[in-house]
């Protein structure tokens, strides 16, 4: 079997946010690295060139393939901010409901600003994704 392409790095996570060019995009990911350490208290790491991690997990699928994951996090990527906070096992529409403007993927949302959303929801977003990650797969400090 092949490795995840995406593991930890050593790179930097208050270099890689000061070196976003845009401010705003900027900005927003100084305020959610600063939101995902408040919550989880773990200290943040770069899983692969572009996404922030806050813990993670070992799996092992009924297929056999396993592998470690950042637990929760998130990706200041151009088009939008990718945020890692739904592991996939329980339905969070009650929260979802609360949170604002954003568009969803299979385990993560894309939100365009910071703005457009109610940043205590997606506090308690994060809780819930992280308990609800945690009962199937146990969740580590990185």
């Amino acid at each position: 079997m092949t490795a995840n392409k995406t593991r930890i790095t050593a790179v930097s996570v208050d270099e890689f946010i000061l070196q976003i060019d845009h401010p705003t995009r900027r900005a927003d990911a100084q305020v959610l690295n600063d939101l995902f350490k408040k919550v989880t208290g773990w200290t943040p790491k770069m899983w692969g060139p572009t996404i922030i991690g806050y813990g993670q997990y070992h799996y092992i699928y009924d297929s056999g393939r396993e592998g470690d994951s950042l637990a929760t996090g998130f990706s200041p990527r151009k088009a939008a901010l990718s945020v890692y906070v739904l592991p996939g096992y329980q339905d969070f529409s009650a929260i979802l409901d609360r949170l604002g403007k954003y568009k969803i993927g299979k385990s993560c949302l894309y939100i365009n600003k910071l703005a457009d959303i109610d940043l205590a929801v997606l506090e308690e977003l994060i809780r819930a994704g992280l308990a609800d990650l945690d009962r199937k797969w146990p969740v580590i400090a990185t």
